[in-house]
């Protein structure tokens, strides 16, 4: 996808930039022939319950595909349970990113909300955005090397 128009992500936060949060654009900056625009402002400071949620809406509603991120759930269920229902009411798909180096049980209240998992490697990420935000396939082989003697 070196040509066209850039992949519009929203990568879900709780207004911070959190490790795996950075790892994610980490991931998406050393893909090669991929180009993405990010939507997500997690440095925004908003007061008011409603104007927080105002703001994730048009945020996601910028975005072609939502990047869940699980460890989100352990420091605010409710926020990501927000961002991931607000991206499928408006049929937004959504990868879920799980805990990286960790294994984080996502509560049973977001069991089948992810359209796809990802693995937190740079292939299956990128792999899993073209599927979803522009039903792309790869079809990408892996090409193993090795010496007879």
């Amino acid at each position: 996808m070196v040509s066209g128009d850039p992949i519009r992500v929203f990568v879900t936060h709780d207004w911070q930039e959190s490790d795996d949060y950075l790892r994610v654009f980490e991931y998406l900056e050393g893909a090669r022939n991929f180009r993405y625009l990010n939507c997500s402002v997690p440095d925004r400071q908003l007061s008011g319950h409603e104007a927080v949620r105002e703001e994730l809406r048009r945020q996601i509603n910028a975005a072609e595909v939502v990047i869940a991120l699980a460890s989100l759930s352990a420091q605010n269920r409710d926020l990501l349970y927000f961002e991931i229902n607000f991206a499928k009411s408006a049929d937004r798909p959504v990868v879920m990113m799980p805990g990286f180096g960790r294994d984080y049980p996502l509560p049973r209240e977001f069991n089948g909300l992810a359209d796809e998992t990802a693995k937190w490697d740079e292939r299956s990420l990128v792999d899993a955005l073209r599927r979803q935000a522009r039903h792309e396939e790869t079809m990408r082989w892996d090409t193993i090397e090795f010496k007879l003697d």
